[in-house]
C-alpha cells in the first residue's frame, strides 16, 4: 500500500506548471487560464506541502498597484485558508518580447537594469511570503548565433547582475538563497551556464557564492545527454543544491516536463534514492507540464501522479537498500570500500613512495582478473523498480 502525500514529504509545485494552458508552437491553449488561490485549494487538497510562482504567474504583467495588491491579498488568503506555505518564488525574465535578447546579459543595457528592478522587486514578495530561496533561470541569457554575443563580457554581466541581486537581498536581510538553474538551449539556441557543471564554475567566481546555489531540473540536464544523478551528487558534494526540480524527460530533445518518472524511470529510482539518503532536506519540487491532450480534471491527476510516482520509488529505494541480497552485492562490488581513503590517516607520499605492495609487489594482471559484479547490482535495482522483490 502506498503511502498517502503528506506536509512531510515536502512536495511541492509551481503556479506555472498546473496552470499551463497547455499553449505550444502548433497550437493555442486547450485549457482555461486556471485561478492562484483555487491552485493553492487543490494542491493542498491533494496532499501537497508548498506552492512556487513566477511573479507574472501570481501578478498579471502590466498590473497597476491597486490590481497587484488585491492579487498578492487572494494568493495570501488561500494559503492561510490550506497552510501550503512559499518555499520558492522566480521571476520570468523570458515571456515578454523585452527580453528576446536576454535579461541579465541582453546586449542593452537599459533592459538589464529594467531586468534587476524586476528581479528586486518580486524578491520583495518571495520575502514578505516567507520563501527561502530563490531561482533564477536564464532561459533568454543566450544567443542564437555566435556573432551576436561577446561571451567573456556577457559574463561579465550575468556575474554582476548576480552579485547585485545577493548584495540585495543580504542589505534587506531577508536570508534568501539564490539557486540557478542551468538548461542547454530552449528557448535560446545556446544558454549561458547550460549545465551543473557549468553553473558551479560560474558561482566560484562571484562576490557572494556563499549564498549562490543550484535548481537543477532532471529534463534540463538530461536534454544534453547527461546523468542527472551524477549531477545532483556532485550538487550535494560541494554544498550546492538549494532546491531541485522533478520531472520526466526521453532523452535529448525538446524539454517535454513529463510527470515525474515517466522518462528514464531507472535515472528517478536512482535520483530518489540519492535525494533520500545522501543527505538533501529541501522542498521536492515538480516542475512538469500536465499533457495537452487533458482537461481540467487531467490537470489535478497529473499533479497527484507526481507524488505518486515519487512516493513509490521512495518505498522502492528503501526496499533495495533494505535486501539483504543488495547489501551481499554491494559488498562483492566494493562499493563500500570507495569510503575509504586512498592514503591512511596520518600517511604521506612518502610514505606511499616507500611501501612495496602499492607498486612494486601490486600484480596489476592479477586484479584486472576480477570482476566486479556491476551487472548484479544494476539487476537487482531493476528487479525492485519492477516489484519483483
Amino acid at each position: 500500500m502506498v503511502a498517502e502525500p503528506t506536509r512531510a514529504d515536502k512536495f511541492s509545485f509551481g503556479l506555472w506548471t498546473v496552470g499551463w494552458r497547455a499553449v505550444d508552437p502548433f497550437g493555442d491553449a486547450t485549457r482555461p487560464a486556471l485561478d492562484p488561490a483555487e491552485a493553492v485549494h487543490r494542491l493542498a487538497e491533494l496532499g501537497a506541502w508548498g506552492i512556487s510562482f513566477h511573479d507574472d504567474d501570481l501578478i498579471p504583467f502590466g498590473s497597476d498597484d491597486t490590481e497587484r495588491a488585491r492579487h498578492i491579498a487572494r494568493f495570501k488568503d488561500a494559503l492561510a485558508q490550506t497552510g501550503l506555505v512559499v518555499p520558492m518564488a522566480t521571476t520570468n525574465l523570458f515571456t515578454h518580447p523585452v527580453f528576446r535578447d536576454g535579461a541579465l546579459t541582453s546586449n542593452d543595457r537599459a533592459v538589464r537594469r529594467y531586468a534587476l528592478r524586476k528581479v528586486m522587486r518580486n524578491m520583495d514578495l518571495a520575502a514578505e511570503l516567507g520563501a527561502e530561496t530563490y531561482v533564477l533561470w536564464g532561459g533568454r541569457e543566450g544567443s542564437e548565433t555566435d556573432a551576436a554575443k561577446d561571451v567573456a563580457a556577457a559574463l561579465d554581466r550575468y556575474r554582476e547582475g548576480i552579485d547585485t541581486l545577493a548584495q540585495y537581498v543580504t542589505d534587506r536581510g531577508y536570508g534568501l538563497k539564490l539557486a540557478l538553474e542551468p538548461k542547454p538551449n530552449e528557448p535560446r539556441g545556446d544558454i549561458f551556464l547550460p549545465t551543473i557543471g557549468h553553473a558551479l564554475a560560474f558561482i566560484s567566481q562571484l562576490d557572494h557564492h556563499e549564498i549562490v546555489g543550484l535548481n537543477p531540473e532532471v529534463g534540463h540536464e538530461q536534454m544534453a545527454g547527461l546523468n542527472f544523478v551524477h549531477g545532483i551528487g556532485q550538487a550535494l558534494w560541494q554544498g550546492k543544491l538549494f532546491h531541485i526540480d522533478l520531472n520526466g524527460q526521453r532523452g535529448p530533445r525538446y524539454d517535454q516536463d513529463l510527470i515525474f518518472g515517466h522518462g528514464d524511470l531507472l535515472s528517478a529510482f536512482f535520483l530518489v534514492d540519492l535525494l533520500e539518503h545522501g543527505g538533501y532536506t529541501g522542498p521536492r519540487h515538480f516542475d512538469y507540464k500536465p499533457l495537452r491532450t487533458e482537461d481540467s480534471t487531467g490537470v489535478w491527476a497529473s499533479a497527484a501522479a507526481n507524488m505518486r510516482s515519487y512516493l513509490l520509488l521512495r518505498e522502492r529505494a528503501q526496499a533495495f537498500r533494505a535486501d539483504p541480497a543488495v547489501q551481499a552485492a554491494l559488498a562483492e562490488s566494493r562499493v563500500p570500500e570507495l569510503s575509504t581513503p586512498t592514503l591512511a590517516p596520518g600517511e604521506t607520499v612518502a610514505d606511499l613512495l616507500a611501501d612495496s605492495s602499492a607498486f612494486e609487489e601490486f600484480d596489476p594482471d592479477k586484479a584486472a582478473e576480477r570482476g566486479y559484479g556491476f551487472v548484479t547490482l544494476s539487476q537487482l535495482a531493476l528487479e525492485h523498480v519492477l516489484g519483483s522483490r
